[in-house]
């Protein structure tokens, strides 16, 4: 009798503690634009498997990483025996956005930039859109990315650009302006491994073009320049950022890698790589403190055609448009953020920053990187206007002040945050 008792309690408990909580059903509300089968494509939690509240979470933060967007939370209701009713509610954002843009080039022309780009193109999480440019010269651009066209893991991208510009090129401690024009086409294969982990890989065909427009020359450095070269691209991410409308805490780690081949006596093959280190904390209810490393190098050719560029909009807040260009970067970006006003479409952020730089000349070697005369360091402030209900609608202006010798000091305006 004891042992009937026993084998009895037995299997009670064991189907008891057996019976897994399964998802009955997945419910999306909020939805607009956004096509529903495309949020759910992207989900890991699926219809009749296990309910597991992590994988949830992580779903959630894969919703709010796209651009479409702003917020998202779950909820859990139980159906019946061990069947449970998941609600995903979402806040999505405005994605078709206008570009207009003005500035002065270095030779004091006005020049404007306008375009309009669709961050979720039908509702599929899919980006589209391009640009046309006046600086002098005429540019345009179309980009077309869709990092779920064929599964929840598989996208494609695709990029055509035909970009002319004056840049100065730099060498013996002189400088030439130079007419630069690149065309290029360019095809990227996007994977998804898992939550955290993302590769992109392809080939890009350009040409590009030097046309000597003012200043010094040089026997050799020719005043005239037309190559076709082919890119091969890696990219890897490491993505363990979470976000809430304007904050975001985590770390992230991008990897970039390019080899790029070409024929022509001034620029041989070469293989350039860097990496970007980002890192957030959320400081108090209204702070947000945020980071990024970008360590770079390239194969070191002496020639005034470097890859790695100093530059207002890249890297440090106040050096100006292109003022040299360097084999080898190491550049730490690092600023305070916090929200002066906020309402429910609004936020206004105030920050403070410090940007360090320094590079590695072409042709020359690591300790560069500790030579004096290649050391940046600016500091300022500056100011973010922060529509909550459009992706990326942020107007940002900083004044950035140079803290070391012959330093210089100047506004920069953006859209977006500047990292």
């Amino acid at each position: 009798m004891r042992l009937v008792v026993s084998v009895l309690c037995y299997f009670i408990i064991f189907n008891l503690f057996s019976q897994e909580k399964n998802i009955e059903e997945i419910t999306i509300r909020g939805a607009k634009k956004t096509k529903i089968y495309e949020l759910k494509k992207i989900l890991e939690s699926k219809k009749g498997k296990k309910l597991d509240s992590v994988l949830l979470a992580e779903d959630i933060i894969r919703l709010k990483r796209l651009p479409a967007i702003s917020h998202a939370y779950f909820q859990v209701f139980h159906s019946h025996e061990n069947k449970y009713n998941v609600f995903v509610n979402i806040e999505e954002n405005f994605t078709i956005i206008p570009e207009l843009n003005f500035w002065t080039t270095t030779n004091r022309r006005f020049a404007y930039k306008i375009g309009l780009n669709d961050f979720n193109f039908l509702g599929r999480n899919i980006a589209f859109g391009g640009f046309y440019q006046n600086n002098g010269f005429d540019s345009y651009g179309i980009n077309f990315r869709a990092p779920t066209l064929f599964s929840g893991k598989w996208g494609i991208a695709l990029h055509h650009q035909n970009w002319v510009s004056e840049e100065p090129l730099y060498f013996d401690d002189q400088t030439a302006n130079y007419r630069y024009q690149n065309i290029s086409y360019e095809v990227l294969g996007l994977y998804q491994i898992n939550f955290k982990h993302q590769l992109q890989f392809g080939v890009n065909f350009f040409k590009e073009k030097y046309d000597y427009l003012s200043g010094s020359t040089s026997p050799n450095v020719p005043r005239s320049l037309n190559v076709s070269k082919r890119l091969l691209k890696f990219v890897y991410s490491y993505d363990n950022l979470d976000y809430y409308y304007q904050y975001i805490s985590g770390f992230k780690s991008q990897f970039y890698g390019q080899f790029v081949t070409s024929e022509n006596q001034y620029q041989d093959d070469f293989l350039i790589f860097w990496n970007d280190f980002f890192y957030y904390k959320r400081l108090g209810e209204k702070g947000n403190w945020a980071n990024r490393l970008r360590v770079g190098l390239s194969s070191n050719n002496n020639t005034p055609f470097a890859p790695f560029a100093l530059d207002n909009n890249v890297n440090l807040r106040g050096v100006g448009i292109l003022v040299d260009r360097g084999t080898g970067s190491i550049v730490w970006n690092t600023e305070y953020r916090h929200t002066l006003y906020e309402n429910n479409w609004l936020a206004i952020q105030g920050n403070v920053f410090n940007d360090f730089g320094t590079w590695r000349n072409p042709g020359g070697s690591l300790s560069d990187f500790l030579d004096s005369d290649n050391v940046r360091v600016y500091s300022g402030v500056g100011l973010r206007f922060i529509n909550k209900k459009i992706f990326n609608a942020i107007f940002r202006i900083d004044y950035g002040y140079g803290l070391t010798k012959n330093a210089s000091k100047g506004f920069v305006f953006g859209i977006g945050q500047y990292f």
